[in-house]
């Protein structure tokens, strides 16, 4: 049973509970809206700028791919001076990195823009979940986690609606500019941002061979849709960079990547099982505007048919909080995977019969699931660890997360041209599965347990 503190029955604490978690949940989906709400600017950006379709993409996959290397940097540092620093320094490099993408001369300054912007939105996802794991405890914590991860599934949802407005108004460019709004919260949240940590050095080594080894992994994922220079530079990366990281860890085991975080079941299984629901969001971003615009819908239709995603996302911290509390973080692994594969076999239906009520049920469908998975993933890792490890254990966790987004978009990309799109997703319906297999040996662990 998960330990209930004194901020659970506080009132004044579960107000500032809602308030700064729904905060950080606003901030979070202004960094997804990095990547939801530019993939509507493809079209012109390209022409704009010289380039085709394909280089266009990059904009998206360099963000994305900086978005998931980082994070694990973010949460060590962290632990090491808390997460006012770290996040500031977040929120500044994605502020400058979107203004300097909106104002790109050429398509090699907007993609320098894009690498920075991702490299500060990291700070978002990590620190958003160790603030709260810090903050909070047992139910009020569970319930936070569900609103952060519903709020910023909403806005997420919003971003291709979001995007195609402003882009219709302003243009394209303004659409790049849209994450500096994210700086306009921090006075809101400042009393909420812990400093100090334990005072502790950098590994840097360790910092960058891990973020090596990530990027590897991640370009080795996106390989299938960007071609084989990307498959040898991942591959070259992943071969160099995991016996690298394991001589660092073995070197320095309190380092960059503590022993007791690699050795610990809980969090790499888990993180591995919650992969398969960013895998299903991700893929699902991908295929119904594919599927939609490709049958004669309009960019701002496709962000229409996106609504009720965002409707229901507002609702499932309602759901996912108490759920939390009542099953364990494990067990709701467990319910929000069953969801992500159930999601992806309506929108395999959807795709085939070219259906749009079935691809946004599916869609529905994964947002509950996106809404229990990541506080599920939250409350496992923050619970497994010591306190002092606990923010590069998040990241690990959330680095982990993001690389099964990139499995999915690779996937629908690089298998839709092959076998369409209703046979990509239905590929991608038994990822979930494998991660309930991965994850089942610590649900007998934990149930065996008096």
């Amino acid at each position: 049973m998960a330990t209930v503190s004194s901020t659970a029955t506080d009132p004044d604490t579960r107000d500032d509970s809602r308030r700064v978690s729904m905060l950080l949940g606003l901030l979070f989906g202004l960094a997804g809206m990095g990547s939801s709400s530019a993939a509507v600017t493809l079209p012109l950006l390209g022409p704009d700028l010289g380039v085709s379709p394909g280089l266009a993409a990059w904009t998206i996959s360099l963000y994305v791919l900086m978005l998931a290397v980082t994070t694990a940097v973010y949460g060590r540092i962290s632990d090491l001076v808390g997460v006012r620093a770290p996040l500031l320094a977040g929120l500044v490099l994605m502020s400058v990195g979107a203004l300097v993408a909106a104002l790109a001369p050429t398509f090699g300054s907007l993609l320098a823009a894009r690498v920075l912007q991702g490299a500060g939105a990291a700070a978002v996802p990590t620190l958003g979940v160790t603030i709260l794991s810090h903050r909070y405890e047992g139910r009020v914590r569970g319930l936070a986690f569900g609103r952060l991860a519903g709020t910023a599934a909403a806005v997420s949802c919003l971003g291709p609606l979001v995007g195609g407005a402003v882009e219709a108004a302003l243009g394209w460019r303004a659409v790049m500019a849209l994450p500096i709004l994210g700086l306009a919260l921090v006075p809101f949240l400042w009393r909420a941002l812990h400093a100090g940590g334990s005072g502790a050095r950098l590994d840097v080594l360790g910092a960058v061979l891990v973020a090596l080894t990530a990027a590897g992994m991640v370009l080795l994922v996106q390989s299938p849709s960007a071609g084989l220079t990307v498959a040898v530079v991942g591959a070259g990366l992943l071969v160099l960079g995991v016996p690298a990281v394991t001589a660092q860890v073995r070197r320095r085991p309190r380092g960059f990547l503590p022993l007791e975080v690699v050795r610990n079941a809980v969090v790499v299984r888990s993180a591995v099982a919650a992969a398969a629901v960013p895998a299903s969001w991700f893929a699902m971003l991908i295929a119904l505007p594919a599927v939609l615009l490709g049958v004669g819908w309009e960019a701002w239709q496709v962000g229409v048919a996106m609504v009720p995603s965002a409707v229901v996302a507002m609702f499932v911290p309602r759901v996912a909080g108490p759920l939390l509390d009542r099953i364990g973080a494990g067990w709701s692994l467990v319910v929000a995977g069953v969801t992500s594969s159930a999601a992806l076999l309506v929108a395999s239906l959807g795709a085939h019969l070219t259906s749009a009520p079935l691809l946004v049920a599916s869609i529905v469908l994964v947002t509950f699931a996106f809404g229990l998975g990541q506080p599920a993933l939250s409350a496992a890792v923050g619970d497994a660890v010591a306190t002092e490890v606990r923010g590069v254990a998040l990241g690990i966790s959330t680095l982990l997360f993001l690389v099964g987004g990139s499995v999915g978009s690779a996937v629908v990309a690089g298998l839709s041209g092959v076998i369409g799109m209703g046979g990509a997703l239905l590929v991608l319906a038994a990822l979930p599965v494998l991660g309930l297999v991965v994850l089942a040996p610590t649900l007998r662990t934990r149930t065996a347990t008096p």
